[in-house]
């Protein structure tokens, strides 16, 4: 009786210690919801291609867009937000059917931020927005995601909790005339662009 007591309380601790990594591993890496529902996201839904980047494996970590700011993704970032966003939201983000992207409104106050941002491409929102993760894969969408910050043209202050202050002091509001820097030559490879 007593062994198995001993064997029932090893199964446990066991369990709960398996349970307790669990847990921890999950701290580890970010909750991402749906922006209407609230629903977790599942990230294994979007197919595994740009799930292998420096820049994915960061963010879902931390929530912080690595391409944010870099002049060297910001090309591939246009070429996909004008293949996969425009036709709703304009060309420079300033609206169609869908809302603008280029001010420091947001229809979703999470837009204020990367994960936020994020949440909405993968996950969706209301009317025409659907889920984005058969479409682009969640490299690419980060690619955008720092597209569309750099089409940002409101005061820096009412940006959100993405422009940083390293963002805010080189900011220049967007004048949708100047074109895309193309990458250098050290650029990563997701950044890189077919000529």
């Amino acid at each position: 009786m007593a062994r198995a007591w001993v064997k029932g309380a090893v199964a446990a601790a066991l369990a709960t210690a398996v349970g307790a990594a669990g847990v921890m591993g999950a701290k580890a890496a970010l909750t991402f919801n749906n922006a209407v529902t609230g629903e977790v996201l599942n990230l294994d839904d979007a197919p595994p291609e740009g799930k292998d980047t420096e820049a994915f494996k960061a963010f879902v970590e931390t929530g912080k867009n690595a391409y944010l700011g870099n002049p060297s993704c910001l090309a591939k970032g246009e070429q996909l937000f004008l293949a996969m966003c425009s036709g709703c939201h304009g060309q420079k983000g300033e609206g169609k059917l869908g809302p603008g992207l280029n001010d420091s409104y947001w229809t979703y106050p999470q837009g204020a931020t990367d994960k936020g941002l994020f949440e909405l491409i993968f996950g969706g929102a209301s009317g025409q927005m659907g889920p984005m993760y058969g479409s682009m894969n969640v490299d690419e969408m980060l690619l955008t995601m720092a597209w569309v910050r750099h089409l940002y043209k409101d005061k820096p202050d009412d940006a959100g909790e993405w422009m940083t202050a390293e963002l805010k002091a080189a900011y220049k509001p967007f004048d949708g005339k100047t074109p895309a820097p193309k990458p250098a030559a050290d650029a990563p490879e997701s950044c890189k662009t077919e000529e």
